[in-house]
């Protein structure tokens, strides 16, 4: 029993909005706390960024470079949309449900093709090779999910449920809380990790939370390893959609 729960629950450190400008100091101390507990997140990476809130903070001229080392300390680059501009708004008809605007949701497939495309040949030509995806603010749409699968991305960082399982040709690791520091007792799950918007002290809550559940960090390969369609697994993911998007409807 000890063994099931060890393999089946875990961690995934998720860290959104990353782009060359952003919040570098905070950055720069998790970086340097996760290399001294030798932790290795998962990255997402915006290719082109145009946020115009995340065009305030300072550029880093070397961004490529640094983002080429965390390649080679064996983090994971996960593409994280391709401007990050929302430009639809979803009125809860995305594919989660998530509700508010999207860079993705509601274009025609064409447009996002060529969206997804262009993000990868970026990344590329940095020398970054991505398997992974996740959109700005969790919405998609069913042409979003083919326009992954024709750029040869079959990895979604987001969804319901407890565990990585399979869908419309592609693997989902769920991502369930906009808390950072919300530890499950059961299942794999991943955070949602926007360090921009941090200051010192929400950074010692974050590392305090870390070292505490230090043992249940786990990699983006550790899930892919896990992924899973059982009945079971499909109706907690059918539970954990139904109870989620509810609360989301209600908070907006």
């Amino acid at each position: 029993m000890q063994n099931i729960l060890h393999n089946n629950t875990g961690l995934l450190i998720r860290i959104d909005d990353i782009a060359e400008n952003m919040n570098w100091k905070q950055m720069d101390i998790c970086e340097n706390f996760f290399d001294e507990e030798n932790i290795r997140p998962l990255i997402g990476v915006i290719p082109e960024n145009r946020d115009p809130e995340l065009l305030l903070y300072p550029k880093n001229s070397k961004f490529w470079d640094r983002v080429r080392s965390w390649k080679k300390k064996g983090w994971e680059i996960s593409m994280h949309g391709f401007n990050h501009v929302y430009d639809s708004a979803t009125k809860f008809k995305d594919y989660f449900n998530y509700g508010g605007n999207s860079e993705f949701f509601g274009h025609d497939y064409d447009h996002q093709f060529r969206k997804i495309k262009l993000g990868k040949e970026k990344l590329f030509n940095e020398g970054i090779e991505v398997k992974s995806f996740f959109a700005p603010n969790h919405t998609y749409d069913k042409n979003t999910f083919k326009a992954l699968c024709n750029n040869d991305i079959k990895v979604i960082i987001d969804g319901y449920g407890l565990f990585p399982y399979e869908e419309h040709d592609l693997i989902f690791i769920p991502q369930l809380f906009h808390k950072e520091t919300i530890m499950l007792p059961f299942g794999l799950q991943s955070t949602q990790i926007h360090l921009n918007y941090w200051d010192e002290t929400y950074f010692i809550k974050f590392k305090k939370f870390i070292l505490n559940y230090k043992n249940k960090i786990k990699t983006y390969e550790d899930y892919i390893k896990n992924t899973s369609n059982t009945k079971v697994k499909k109706l907690i993911r059918y539970l954990s959609r139904i109870t989620l998007s509810k609360i989301r409807r209600l908070k907006n």
